[in-house]
C-alpha cells in the first residue's frame, strides 16, 4: 500500500475532500531548482490536487490523515499512460507504412506518420475509457487509512 499524508479540506455527508501534502524535495536536492521539475512547476504553476474519499475513519476538516492506495493502481496507471500510447504510436506507424507499401502507393513516410497519429488518437480514446472504468471500481480507489497523531510520542531523552 502506498501511503501519503493529506489534510481534510471539507466534509460532505459520508465523504471528505482531502488535499495531499506536497513533499518539497527541491530544497534538499543538489540541483537547487535548476532541474526540469522545478522549472516545469514554475511554468505551469502548482494547482492543489483534491480527492473525494469515503470517510471511513470519521475525519473532520483540518485533521491530518493518511491516504492509501494499492501499488497495483500506480503500476496499472503508469503502464496505461505511458506504454499503451507508445505501442499504439509505433504499431500505427508500422501498419500505415506497410499498407501503403503493399498497395504500391508512393508516400510511405506520410502514411506511416498518419498511421502513427491515428494509433496515438485511438490509444488516447481507449485510455480515457479505461481510466473512467477504473475510477468507478472501488478496488482501485484511494482510501483513508488513519488519522495522523498531531502530538507524536517522542523518544525520551535523559539530560544530565
Amino acid at each position: 500500500m502506498i501511503e501519503q499524508q493529506a489534510i481534510v479540506i471539507a466534509q460532505r455527508g459520508d465523504s471528505v475532500e482531502v488535499e495531499p501534502l506536497r513533499q518539497q524535495t527541491c530544497g534538499q536536492c543538489s540541483a537547487q531548482g535548476a532541474c526540469g521539475t522545478s522549472l516545469l512547476d514554475q511554468f505551469l504553476g502548482r494547482r492543489p490536487l483534491r480527492l473525494t474519499l469515503i470517510n471511513s475513519i470519521g475525519a473532520r476538516p483540518g485533521e491530518r490523515v493518511v491516504v492509501g492506495m494499492p501499488e497495483q493502481v500506480l503500476l496499472r496507471a503508469a503502464l496505461s499512460a505511458y506504454l499503451v500510447p507508445l505501442l499504439a504510436l509505433l504499431a500505427g506507424g508500422i501498419v500505415g507504412g506497410e499498407l501503403t507499401a503493399w498497395a504500391g502507393l508512393p508516400a510511405v513516410e506520410a502514411a506511416s506518420i498518419g498511421g502513427a497519429l491515428a494509433g496515438l488518437v485511438l490509444a488516447m480514446r481507449w485510455l480515457r475509457r479505461y481510466s473512467i472504468g477504473l475510477a468507478v471500481d472501488a478496488r482501485w480507489r484511494a482510501v483513508l487509512l488513519r488519522r495522523v497523531d498531531p502530538h507524536p510520542a517522542g523518544v525520551p531523552v535523559k539530560l544530565g
